[in-house]
């Protein structure tokens, strides 16, 4: 037996099932916004590196934060 791979199917039109919802849009950040990070805590945003990653400093250290966003919320 195969494990289930963690790759999302493709859904076919003649399918009695609803597609799944699309995912949402990665969130943008810009320079000066003020963020927080689950692990880092309060920060603010000093550089944005394309779609790619943001440069936050936390007080302490400046930290690369890529993409996906997951831990990076906006204030």
């Amino acid at each position: 037996m195969k494990p289930a791979s963690g790759a999302s199917r493709r859904h076919l039109p003649t399918s009695p099932f609803k597609p799944p919802p699309p995912a949402p849009a990665p969130e943008r950040f810009s320079v000066n916004d003020r963020v927080t990070h689950d692990r880092y805590g309060l920060g603010v945003v000093i550089a944005v590196e394309d779609e790619i990653a943001v440069f936050v400093d936390f007080g302490s250290r400046q930290e690369r934060i890529t993409t996906p966003f997951s831990k990076l919320y906006k204030l």
